[in-house]
Order: C-alpha cells, then structure tokens, then sequence
C-alpha cells in the first residue's frame, strides 16, 4: 500500500486541540501546544494518528517542519480508511 500525502493547515496555540475540517485542499488543525523546539509538530502527528486509529509512527512530517503549511505522510492505511476515520467523506 502506498503511502499518503496529506496536506494541513496548522493553528497552533489554540483553546483546545482539535480537526477542523477542510480548507480548500488542506486539512486545518487547531493545536493548543505552543510552536517550540517541534512540540506542535508532535502534537499535530499525536492528534492524527488517535484520530485515524494508527500509531504515531504510521506518521511522518514531511514538509513544513516551521511553516502552518504542512505535509505528512501515512502509511498502513487506504485513502477510503483515513477518510472514513476522520468523517471527512
């Protein structure tokens, strides 16, 4: 199985962590952790892998380690399955 791309909008330093939904192409994101020394980051694979029932290492950011813009790539999942596990159909 292939692993999937997929894009986010980050918020970080939200009330409350929490899955959006869609903006545009992109998944939005509110994290309550700060953006210091990749907390956030970790926070965001966190979120989705509980979300989506995988482990956190079935994660990996790709790209936009310091940027609200990011890629991460899942492994071990369809795009049917992630899809169906967020609620985003």
């Amino acid at each position: 199985m292939k692993p999937i791309n997929l894009k986010l909008k980050v918020v970080p330093g939200a009330a409350q962590s929490a899955i959006v939904g869609w903006l545009g192409d992109s998944l939005k994101i509110r994290i309550s952790t700060a953006p210091e020394k990749g907390k956030a980051n970790d926070a965001v694979l966190r979120l989705l892998a509980d979300s989506i029932g995988l482990p956190k290492t079935a994660l990996r950011l790709a790209s936009g380690h310091r940027s609200p813009h990011k890629v991460v790539e899942i492994s071990g999942i369809s795009e049917a399955a992630l899809m169906k596990a967020l609620a985003l159909e």
